[in-house]
């Protein structure tokens, strides 16, 4: 096999048709079909199973896919690095956001990256921070922000920020305005459903302090879970700075823990598969340095940095800039 082929199997993978991976490629359908063909006889295992839909990966191809993907994109990585050396850094850089952390960042760090450094493409994907992390378990991107650090051997998280979680309730049914978890007990609470990273950590510290919460709908959805709150059918916590406006408005009523607060840290965690390029570097640095910013500036609302002071490069990098 060679690179050339491991590109023509992830497009046929990708699209799940030899006739739409010819087209995209621009190759003819025959020479791709004799391409996987000997393929799989090199490998002496069948890669995909042809079904009246197109076609899917066998339990072979499924692992082909996963560590030719790797391969073609450290491949490219390798060439961009290369070529960035005496240039501006350049290349493409895949980074997860969460919803809440993407709504106050992409925009203004797509725009930053796209002055400072117009060779770098941004690739910006938006999840629940569960799923971000296993993007980035199966290098599907390179550089994720999560609200819980990845245990898994090679991960290292750094912490950036910390947002602090607060009670919401109806206008018409508000609570005191602090309180402690156990006097939810008792409430009907609208939150995500387990496995999202809000819901786990407030499922963590109930079981610690012994609070039973009554959680009555599940939904994994900040603003629909707004909605209903301001509706009156249960109450919710969430992170301050997603409700704020609505609680200007008067939509919501906010009630704050008491202190020293509830907070959740949120951190940035590169790809562990291998050395960070110069590009993926740059992201991670101009990130890091608008999230200061955000804070500093009121952008991020309730939130307080706690991240690494900018070491001496990236000092030199904002300068430059």
């Amino acid at each position: 096999m060679d690179l050339r082929q491991l590109r023509y199997y992830l497009e046929i993978v990708d699209q799940g048709s030899i006739t739409r991976a010819a087209h995209k490629l621009g190759v003819a359908q025959p020479a791709l079909s004799l391409h996987l063909k000997n393929m799989e006889e090199d490998l002496g295992t069948a890669l995909l199973l042809r079904t009246s839909k197109g076609v899917q990966p066998t339990a072979a191809g499924t692992i082909l896919a996963r560590r030719a993907r790797s391969i073609v994109d450290d491949f490219t990585r390798l060439k961009e690095e290369i070529q960035s050396l005496e240039n501006d850094p350049t290349g493409t850089v895949r980074i997860g956001l969460p919803g809440t952390i993407s709504s106050i960042v992409a925009i203004p760090l797509l725009n930053a990256l796209r002055e400072r450094y117009p060779r770098i493409t941004l690739t910006v994907a938006e999840a629940m921070s569960g799923f971000v992390g296993e993007w980035l378990k199966e290098g599907q991107i390179d550089i994720g922000v999560l609200y819980a650090p990845i245990s898994d051997r090679g991960f290292t998280s750094v912490e950036l920020v910390e947002e602090e979680l607060v009670v919401i309730s109806s206008p018409e049914a508000p609570l005191d305005p602090v309180l402690t978890l156990p006097d939810l007990m008792g409430n009907s609470l609208i939150l995500p459903s387990r496995g999202h990273g809000l819901r786990d950590l407030l499922d963590r510290h109930a079981n610690e302090e012994g609070v039973d919460l009554t959680v009555t709908v599940e939904i994994d959805s900040y603003a629909n879970i707004a909605k209903l709150v301001a509706s009156g059918i249960g109450i919710s916590i969430l992170p301050r700075h997603a409700v704020t406006a609505a609680a200007t408005s008067g939509d919501l009523m906010i009630s704050r823990f008491s202190y020293p607060g509830f907070w959740r840290k949120a951190c940035i965690v590169p790809s562990p598969n291998r050395a960070p390029t110069r590009a993926e570097e740059v992201v991670v640095s101009t990130f890091i340095s608008l999230v200061q910013s955000l804070i500093a500036d009121g952008g991020w609302s309730a939130a307080r940095y706690i991240g690494p002071v900018k070491d001496s490069e990236h000092a030199q990098e904002s300068e430059r800039a």
